[in-house]
């Protein structure tokens, strides 16, 4: 049975307490990493992302066909004031002139029904513009959402980093006073069994939490002093006080 004096034995509680918290502030660095807000806030970015894309893509191709549009009402204006000039000046033959006015009637209607045309494709341009600006301010406002999120995880596991590095050196410190043989058997124990050292207290391993049984209890009285036991339920190292069997 391996043997540390027990004052050194007992100190084993402070190299625990330091392991403890720091396995408590990995444990919060995770628990802040997978927050599920900040997937279901990053779904919304996303989310609002593809619909901005579907409003641009259709935003884009109303100026296209609202451009194309205004070219044709321009080429019907420009041969409409060609022929209203050639009618004006009054040239060319009767029947010239006759089909001339019969084309600038033609030309009349079809710069109407152009322009009604127009109109139409530039409200629906007005329309999907107002609406593309809309997606946007809900997506600006995802992203700022978001981004405060981000900001507050950040800040949080950078407290926590803070503190779980001055944990670490003060752990580093302490485990190096101690004989590396028994701080050996602790880190194993911990490693192993995710607890090192656990105070026995009235009969009761504060490792496991429960109550050992008679026959646990008389085998620990029959060890010496500075023997090493071990708890039965959690497997990590038993310190004994003065008052452990009580």
């Amino acid at each position: 049975m391996s043997k540390a004096p027990q004052a050194e034995q007992l100190r084993l509680l402070g190299l625990q307490a330091l392991d403890s918290r720091l396995n408590q502030l990995q444990r919060q660095a995770a628990a802040v990493k997978s927050n599920p807000e900040l997937a279901e806030r990053a779904g919304h970015v996303a989310s609002a992302d593809s619909e901005l894309v579907v409003a641009a893509t259709g935003l884009a191709d109303a100026e296209r066909e609202l451009t194309r549009s205004e070219d044709d009402v321009q080429a019907v204006v420009t041969r409409l004031e060609r022929d209203q000039q050639r009618l004006n000046s009054g040239t060319g033959s009767s029947k010239d002139l006759t089909a001339l006015q019969s084309e600038v009637a033609s030309l009349t209607k079809r710069r109407s029904d152009l322009e009604d045309i127009e109109l139409e494709i530039m409200e629906r341009v007005e329309a999907t513009r107002t609406a593309k600006q809309e997606i946007q301010a809900r997506t600006d406002q995802a992203r700022r959402h978001l981004g405060e999120l981000e900001a507050a995880r950040d800040s949080q596991l950078a407290e926590v980093g803070a503190e779980a590095t001055r944990l670490l050196a003060e752990r580093t410190e302490l485990a190096g006073t101690f004989d590396p043989g028994l701080v050996g058997i602790y880190d194993k124990t911990l490693a192993r069994r995710g607890v090192g050292a656990a105070r026995l207290f009235h009969g009761t391993s504060e490792g496991s939490g429960m109550q050992l049984s008679p026959g646990d209890l008389a085998d620990i009285r029959k060890a010496a002093e500075d023997d090493i036991v071990f708890c039965p339920d959690s497997g990590c190292i038993l310190v004994r006080s003065s008052e452990w069997g009580n």
